[in-house]
C-alpha cells in the first residue's frame, strides 16, 4: 500500500469557465491556467502520481507543451490512470476537498465523483469529494482563487502465479 497527497491552486479571473471535477460550474469567474485549470483533478492527479513515485503533472503534462493548452484535465486524468495501471497499481481510495468561498459546490459533487470515477476506471464509491470555505480568510476567502487538496491510497497489484503440478 502507498499513500499520496496532492495540492493545487489557481487564480479566479473573468472570461474563463469554472471547471471542477470535470464539471462546468456556473459562476462569473473561472480558473486561470494552461489547461482548463481544474484544481480538483490536478490535486488528485498529483496525489496518484506521487503515491506511485511517477513524478507530478508538471512532468507528464508541462505547461510549455501546447498540446495541453486549454485541454480538459479529465483527459489528463485518464492518462494518469493508464500510467498507474502500466506501473502495476490499483486505486484503493481517493479523498479530496475543494477550498472556495463561492460558488456553492455541493450540488455538483455527485457529478464530479462520477467524472473522476469514469476517467480512472474505478467505482464511484472509492472517491470522496468535499467542499469547504475558509470563512473569508486567505485568497480563497477573498475570492481571488480556489485550491484543492487530495490524498489517495494505491496498492501494487499482485501477479497471479500459476502453480503447475505434475
Amino acid at each position: 500500500m502507498r499513500v499520496g497527497m496532492g495540492f493545487d491552486a489557481h487564480r479566479l479571473v473573468e472570461g474563463r469557465k469554472l471547471v471542477l471535477g470535470g464539471v462546468t460550474v456556473p459562476f462569473e469567474k473561472g480558473l486561470l491556467g494552461h489547461s482548463d485549470a481544474d484544481v480538483l483533478v490536478h490535486a488528485i492527479n498529483d496525489a496518484l502520481l506521487g503515491a506511485a513515485a511517477l513524478g507530478d503533472i508538471g512532468v507528464h503534462f508541462p505547461d510549455t507543451d501546447m498540446r495541453f493548452k486549454d485541454i480538459s484535465s479529465i483527459l489528463l486524468m485518464k492518462r494518469v490512470g493508464e500510467l498507474l495501471r502500466e506501473a502495476g497499481f490499483g486505486i484503493v481510495n481517493i479523498d479530496s476537498v475543494i477550498c472556495a468561498e463561492k460558488p456553492k459546490l455541493s450540488p455538483f459533487i455527485p457529478k464530479m465523483r462520477q467524472n473522476i470515477a469514469e476517467a480512472l476506471g474505478i467505482e464511484v464509491e472509492k472517491i470522496s469529494v468535499k467542499a469547504t470555505t475558509t470563512e473569508g480568510m486567505g485568497y480563497e476567502g477573498r475570492g481571488e482563487g480556489i485550491s484543492a487538496h487530495a490524498v489517495c491510497m494505491i496498492e501494487k497489484k499482485r501477479k497471479k502465479i500459476m502453480h503447475i503440478f505434475f
